[in-house]
């Protein structure tokens, strides 16, 4: 998928920041993968590769983590580290950031997740909209089994 088609999943203001810096991070290629669950949860996974290890943990430095996620995603106005997570299924040689959308939610709830490992940077993204929200077992389900393929 395009640079462009990737940074549409942030808020605009950061876009064109997000932009130049894959650009000048020796950005490769980004692979995305998406599906709606029955009871509307849909998530996505982009995994990003970079010419090395230290684009990718300078690009996750510069722009995909902190103490509130990074930049923020389209229609998520805050996210706060994920304190129910514990780190299932740790793999070697991965290092995992696992946020939760903090209340109130805007259209829909949305957990995210970075998961560095090597020259690789996966995305993983999961939202619901409607008074449910995203169910948190599912999203660390899927963040373990995107761990450990990338492990």
């Amino acid at each position: 998928m395009s640079t462009r088609q990737f940074v549409s999943e942030y808020e605009k203001e950061y876009r064109e920041d997000i932009a130049a810096t894959l650009r000048d991070g020796a950005l490769r290629h980004i692979a995305a993968r998406g599906w709606t669950m029955p009871d509307g949860t849909s998530s996505r996974v982009y995994l990003l590769r970079f010419n090395s290890t230290a684009f990718t943990d300078a690009f996750r430095d510069a722009c995909a983590i902190g103490a509130t996620g990074g930049f923020p995603l389209v229609g998520v106005a805050d996210t706060d580290l994920d304190i129910s997570w514990s780190g299932g299924g740790k793999v070697a040689d991965t290092s995992p950031y696992v946020f939760t959308e903090a209340k109130p939610y805007g259209v829909a709830e949305t957990r995210q997740a970075y998961v560095a490992a090597g020259d690789t940077l996966a995305l993983i993204v999961q939202s619901r909209k409607g008074g449910g929200g995203t169910p948190r077992v599912p999203f660390h389900q899927t963040v373990i089994l995107q761990n450990q393929l990338l492990g």
